[in-house]
């Protein structure tokens, strides 16, 4: 079953959230991204949740400044709780950015992260953070999506189909997105698809590349 579920947070009764699948999934999206981040830079994700990735991507690469992002009011405030517990100096504060808006409040970035939102907002989400990778990455710079996608002639894990429906059932603009589609809205904004990794519990990793 996919570990992208949104619904599953422990309720400590503070400011600080959790999501019990960023512990099972942290340590595997690292060791991607250990071969496609920038010796230096910025790094900007996209719908930072709890912000526990970021905290932990934070640690595991200080050679980077880490630029945490949600739209969500508890989100934001669950970001900033756990950048204070690590007393990291490369993690800024986080900033509200809604991924289908245009007006983002970054000028630049060197790599963009975005974990488990593609399938958990309105198309135009997605749409919207091609827009902004194609317009804040330099040459070169990369996009690294993580999640379940639907995939043209590969059947879809059952578990994964359970998901879809659940999403639907909760909001008809959520749901697994094929991979063809992002692909497609990729390259519209001047980024190609470079590496499909297969991930734990179903899900993928992607990385593209602005041209």
């Amino acid at each position: 079953m996919s570990d992208a579920s949104p619904f599953v947070f422990e309720d400590s009764g503070q400011t600080k959230r959790f999501a019990p699948a960023t512990l099972r999934n942290r340590e595997a999206i690292a060791a991607v991204l250990k071969q496609l981040l920038p010796s230096s830079g910025t790094a900007l994700e996209i719908a930072s949740g709890t912000g526990e990735h970021i905290a932990y991507f934070a640690a595991a690469f200080p050679h980077l400044t880490w630029q945490p992002s949600d739209y969500d009011d508890a989100g934001l405030a669950s970001i900033a709780a756990w950048t204070a517990e690590t007393g990291l100096a490369n993690i800024a504060r986080p900033i509200r950015i809604d991924a289908a808006s245009e007006d983002w409040p970054v000028q630049q970035t060197d790599v963009i992260l975005c974990i488990n939102m593609v399938h958990i907002a309105p198309w135009g989400a997605t749409m919207g953070l091609m827009r902004g990778a194609g317009r804040l990455l330099p040459p070169g710079g990369a996009l690294y999506l993580y999640g379940p996608f639907r995939e043209d002639n590969i059947p879809l894990a059952a578990s994964n189909e359970a998901f879809d429906i659940s999403l639907k059932s909760r909001n008809d603009d959520w749901g697994l997105r094929l991979l063809g589609d992002v692909r497609a809205l990729a390259e519209d904004n001047g980024m190609a698809l470079k590496q499909r990794i297969e991930m734990p519990a179903n899900n993928l990793s992607l990385a593209f590349r602005k041209g």
